[in-house]
C-alpha cells in the first residue's frame, strides 16, 4: 500500500470532517438520521473491528504492539474462515448501527462492504481490492459525517 494511497484516503476523510465542522447546515435536518446510544455503540464497535482487520493486514507492526494481538493478526492474515468472521462481524455491526439510514444509503454501504469482502477473499488483484476499500471508506465516512447526528442528551 503506497503512501500516496494512504494520504489520499486521509485527505478525503479529513475533507469530509472539515465540511461537517465548517459548513452550516450539515447534516441537513431532512436527511440526517439521529443515532441512538445503541446505534452509536454498534457503529463504533463495527468501525473498530474493521480498522483492526485492515490494519492487521496492511500495517501489522501497528497492531502487534497490542498485547495478545498475535493470534488475531495470524487469524486475519490466514484468509480463512476466522478472517472472514473478523471482517463480516464488524461489517454487520456497522450496518446494524446505521440501520436507521435511508434504505438507499444502507444498501450503498452494504454493497461497498460486500465488494471489499469479495475482492479480499476471491483472489482479486490488490489494486482492485484497494479501490474497493477506498470507496467503502469514502462511503462510510460520508454517511457518518454528512448524514448522522449524535444521540440526544438526556
Amino acid at each position: 500500500m503506497s503512501t500516496v494511497y494512504v494520504v489520499g484516503l486521509a485527505v478525503v476523510v479529513l475533507s469530509l470532517l472539515l465540511s461537517r465542522l465548517l459548513v452550516p447546515g450539515l447534516p441537513p435536518k431532512r436527511l440526517a438520521t439521529q443515532l441512538t446510544t445503541l446505534d452509536l455503540g454498534l457503529t463504533a464497535a463495527g468501525l473498530a473491528g474493521l480498522i483492526l482487520h485492515c490494519t492487521s493486514m496492511f500495517f501489522e507492526p501497528l497492531v502487534s504492539v497490542i498485547p495478545g494481538s498475535g493470534a488475531v493478526i495470524t487469524q486475519i492474515n490466514a484468509m480463512g474462515p476466522a478472517s472472514v468472521a473478523w471482517y463480516a462481524v464488524p461489517s454487520l455491526m456497522l450496518l446494524a448501527g446505521l440501520r436507521r439510514e435511508n434504505k438507499a444509503v444502507t444498501a450503498l454501504l452494504a454493497a461497498a462492504l460486500l465488494t471489499v469482502g469479495i475482492t479480499m477473499y476471491n483472489g482479486a488483484a490488490l489494486w482492485i481490492h484497494l479501490a474497493a476499500v477506498f470507496a467503502a471508506v469514502v462511503v462510510t465516512s460520508a454517511i457518518l459525517l454528512l448524514l448522522t447526528r449524535p444521540p440526544r442528551r438526556a
